[in-house]
């Protein structure tokens, strides 16, 4: 009976929208074996569970700058005056059923999202994936990944608590450090001199309305070309740049995407109810004369952190405009390592004069000079997350803080050369290398069908 409903259903979807025969392409579809392909629908599930998630926490949260005195049950708080903001964040982690998992969820898998777009956009890196005809969804996933770190930020910073306040006074001091432009940029984000009553409205209109609704697009688009372009492939026996090996998306790739989907459940869910993150109700509303102890920030912006910190306090003065110290570091680095991000393909393009279609990868090892430089780029990053811990590191070895900056400084420059050089000779001998002949095989051959 049902069986014989679901073909009338189907035949006459087919009738009016000829649905036979998109499905007959999309289940004949071939997707790449390797594990690495799964990077960009990790990314995916992640958002899924971060809206799922973030829709739940919507319910109960009211993003007002109100201040109130906290009467509720938690009794160190008993008597705080806080915003309603941070009233409801206390709320949903101590009164709400199931508030606390559903937030630590969103948290992690905010991590998560972030961390798999980044290994994602590494792997198309090393693999050269991002040359002609994919340079369009290489600057895709370049803004997806700035749109996410931005959301991370908009999310981290609404519940208006002492960790996220220092947070955005960094921000409104980088945004008030642009010369001539200043002012009229921190009044346009926050409408009014810090702290303002509206940045908390505006955060939480960016961070569920506006951000999601482009990245759901981005995403799209994405997959789009993905669709109409076919995957790569990375090179081996039987493949070209005109035949793609692999799997049929149904029934092999569906079914492992489908574990992929609920693995990443799992791992998000014990996540958030085995190991805390951003216990905001310790942190204790915002005060401008305070500061959390060790405070650090969410790891996608502690490489902008570590750059406040290790940059030299070089101040300018230019036709009557002081440009401060904290404009190179906050503004003017991040600028020239994000408009970097979005032209590599157009810079190794002309590099290489290499104007071809390519649907084969590249090995990172016949790649030196590209693998070199993108190890280099990885450790001078990573360095940068370290130093925005330096307070940390120097009270757990013991030393003053201006020991680890200057080591770290130190790092910063010596270490990322060398990293890169020492990728490159590596690459260079593995691809020059002979190839070892095969082991005769032991006891007698036998022939296959």
């Amino acid at each position: 009976m049902a069986s014989r409903i679901i073909r009338k259903v189907n035949a006459e979807m087919d009738e009016r929208l000829g649905t036979q025969s998109f499905l007959k392409d999309a289940f004949d579809h071939i997707f790449p074996d390797n594990w690495s392909f799964m990077l960009g629908e990790l990314a995916m599930y992640c958002f899924i569970i971060l809206v799922v998630t973030g829709v739940y926490l919507a319910m109960f949260f009211d993003p007002s700058d109100t201040v109130v005195t906290y009467k509720g049950p938690y009794m160190p708080m008993h008597g705080v005056k806080m915003p309603v903001a941070y009233e409801t964040m206390i709320q949903i982690n101590l009164q709400v059923r199931g508030g606390i998992l559903f937030r630590q969820m969103h948290h992690w898998a905010a991590l998560l999202f972030l961390g798999a777009i980044i290994m994602h956009l590494a792997r198309l890196f090393f693999t050269g994936a991002f040359r002609k005809p994919r340079d369009l969804n290489w600057t895709i996933g370049a803004t997806l990944l700035l749109l996410s770190m931005l959301n991370g930020f908009t999310g981290y910073s609404l519940p208006d608590d002492l960790l996220s306040g220092l947070g955005l006074r960094i921000f409104y001091t980088i945004l008030q450090s642009v010369p001539v432009a200043g002012n009229w940029l921190s009044y346009l984000v926050f409408g009014g001199q810090y702290p303002s009553s509206q940045i908390t409205h505006r955060l939480y209109i960016v961070h569920v309305f506006v951000i999601p609704l482009l990245i759901a697009g981005l995403i799209g688009a994405h997959l789009a070309v993905i669709w109409r372009q076919k995957h790569t492939v990375f090179p081996g026996e039987g493949r070209s740049e005109r035949k793609l090996v692999g799997s049929q998306m149904w029934p092999v790739y569906t079914f492992r995407s489908t574990a992929l989907f609920f693995f990443t459940i799992g791992l998000i869910a014990i996540l958030a109810g085995t190991t805390q993150i951003n216990p905001v109700w310790l942190y204790g509303p915002y005060e401008p004369w305070s500061a959390s102890s060790f405070a650090q920030p969410d790891s996608y912006v502690g490489w902008l952190i570590g750059a406040l910190r290790l940059f030299p306090k070089w101040q300018l003065h230019l036709f009557g405009y002081t440009v401060a110290d904290v404009f190179w570091p906050g503004f003017v680095f991040p600028m020239v390592a994000v408009g970097f991000l979005y032209a590599y393909p157009l810079i190794e393009r002309l590099w290489t004069s290499d104007l071809l279609l390519h649907n084969v990868l590249d090995r990172p090892r016949d790649r030196p000079g590209r693998t070199g430089f993108g190890v280099a780029v990885i450790v001078f990053f990573g360095l940068l997350t370290l130093a925005g811990a330096e307070d940390v590191l120097a009270h757990f070895l013991q030393t003053s803080q201006t020991v680890v900056m200057l080591a770290t400084r130190g790092a910063c420059i010596v270490a990322p050369p060398v990293a890169g050089l020492f990728t490159w000779k590596m690459c260079k001998d593995l691809s020059t290398a002979p190839a070892q002949p095969s082991e005769p095989p032991e006891g007698p051959a036998s022939s296959g069908t």
